[in-house]
């Protein structure tokens, strides 16, 4: 065999191990009784350290060097071409991090995330503080082995938004916060016009899960090659390019939070059901950074599940699911409240205008946690001085505030800012398909989703992780990452409806 032969076979090994350490992790968020917490950190760790070591062994850089002179003159393009620079960002790197500190990273978080479980619960920040400041000293750790110029946020940012800095987050966050925070205030002076009264009734928890799934399967997902469930977070998870899942909640006092989970997570899920069947079982078969990831969750969750053309068609089969709740409701009714704007307390359940307001609030208290600017103690009121600041409202309580997301208990600090990426890229690439595709004006109106989707494969789906974000973009739209067009789409949606 030749040398980038023998590199894919032991890449493969490494991805098995990938794909084994998600389906524990899938089963922890879903199934696991709590009572295997403890023992499924230890298998955690043990995967993360065995798939570590792998990657870092003298065989791996040995043959990456072989595969790369016999590459030599090959396309830029080529699938070879774009393994071996990937694998090289990922041997070189890795090489940084010794195994025992991955294998205590995937420890504590594992633990961590079973704390926060409780400590939600509860809403008892404290009860989850102990573990969370293990998890930051770690991540401060990871960070400082990585290496960085400017900051060390810098290092665990580039993990999932690979070239993105820091000071270009606060550059576009501050572009984002100059046109959102004026909208909102105009929105607010006019907040009576639009009443979502009407999706704060009691829905069947049954016929919710039964929409949602319609829905996906309408929009492409492949329930031969996914599935959903249930899970305090909703997530998206892929142990191969054919076996992708999603899960949901269900809230039976407001029914947006099943039905838009469902379309948020049927977005990542088409993305990873979309990547090439060639890059299958390399590091190539997954997304391309999370912000691309996000574009694509946003784009089917907001900028067609949230459109009238989209209810046009799914108005009258909610209808009949749901009969006594909305047999008098007008579509424009019900558009208007799925998309009423109104300050809140929960990210997830956010509407379009302000939730990248919550994303700039968990970037900047992240990234002081970090850079040491603030103590994990003082990190509760420093949430709601912020939610206070930036929204106008402040939690009631831990569990509506500072405990409401999964992430930081699972380690992932320097993935909050990738959502306010994809919103915005979700707007840049929606406005380049309907620029080559005019009739996508209105993709939904019919209920049939394949032009759309088709588009999306063929520029971003099928090629996984062969282009950095900043390429795939520039390839996609013609232009690099802009926040002008997201602004101006929430401008003339919302001032439709409000203004």
């Amino acid at each position: 065999m030749t040398k980038l032969e023998q590199l894919k076979e032991r890449l493969a090994v490494i991805s098995d191990l990938n794909g084994a350490t998600a389906v524990l992790g899938w089963d922890q968020q879903t199934y696991m009784p709590p009572g295997g917490a403890a023992a499924r950190a230890e298998q955690l760790a043990t995967l993360g350290r065995l798939a570590h070591e792998s990657l870092i062994s003298d065989e791996i850089g040995a043959l990456l060097e072989g595969a790369s002179a016999e590459a030599t003159g090959s396309d830029g393009d080529s699938e070879e071409t774009c393994l071996l620079r990937v694998v090289r960002r990922d041997y070189e790197k890795a090489c940084k991090v010794p195994p025992a500190l991955v294998a205590e990273i995937a420890r504590a978080t594992s633990l961590g995330m079973e704390v926060w479980v409780q400590a939600r619960k509860e809403s008892n920040f404290s009860l989850f503080q102990p573990a969370f400041q293990k998890i930051v000293d770690l991540q401060r750790q990871l960070a400082h082995c990585l290496g960085f110029e400017e900051s060390p946020y810098d290092a665990l940012l580039d993990q999932y938004e690979p070239g993105m800095r820091k000071s270009e987050l606060v550059r576009i966050f501050s572009e984002l916060e100059a046109g959102l925070v004026p909208l909102v205030q105009s929105i607010s002076e006019r907040i009576d016009r639009v009443d979502d009264g009407l999706l704060r009734q009691t829905y069947s928890e049954a016929a919710q899960w039964e929409f949602g799934l319609e829905a996906a399967r309408c929009l492409g997902y492949d329930f031969q090659r996914g599935r959903q469930d249930k899970s305090v977070h909703p997530f998206t998870t892929s142990f191969s390019v054919n076996d992708v899942r999603i899960t949901t909640r269900v809230d039976q006092q407001f029914l947006p939070t099943a039905l838009f989970g469902t379309l948020h997570e049927c977005g990542h899920a088409l993305y990873e059901q979309g990547i090439s069947q060639e890059l299958e079982r390399s590091p190539l078969a997954s997304g391309a950074s999370l912000g691309i990831h996000e574009s694509q969750s946003r784009l089917w969750e907001n900028l067609v599940g949230r459109s009238r053309g989209f209810w046009k068609f799914f108005f009258p089969r909610l209808q009949q699911s749901f009969p006594k709740n909305l047999h008098d409701v007008s579509l424009e009714s019900f558009y208007r409240a799925i998309n009423r704007v109104e300050p809140s307390l929960i990210r997830v359940e956010a509407d379009e205008v302000t939730y990248n307001l919550h994303v700039l609030l968990r970037f900047n208290l992240e990234s002081a946690l970090v850079e040491g600017r603030l103590a994990l103690a003082d990190l509760p009121e420093a949430w709601n001085a912020s939610m206070k600041a930036l929204l106008g409202v402040t939690p009631p309580d831990d569990a509506r505030g500072v405990l409401q997301d999964v992430h930081w208990s699972n380690g992932l600090i320097g993935y909050f800012p990738t959502y306010s990426l994809g919103n915005v890229l979700s707007v840049q690439l929606f406005e380049r398909v309907k620029a080559e595709i005019p009739r996508l004006a209105a993709p939904s109106e019919g209920g049939n989703f394949t032009a759309l989707l088709d588009w999306l494969r063929q520029h971003i789906h099928q090629h996984g992780r062969k282009f950095l974000p900043s390429q795939l973009v520039e390839r996609a739209t013609g232009s690099a990452l802009q926040a002008a067009p997201y602004l101006r789409y929430l401008r003339e949606k919302y001032s439709e409806i409000y203004l």
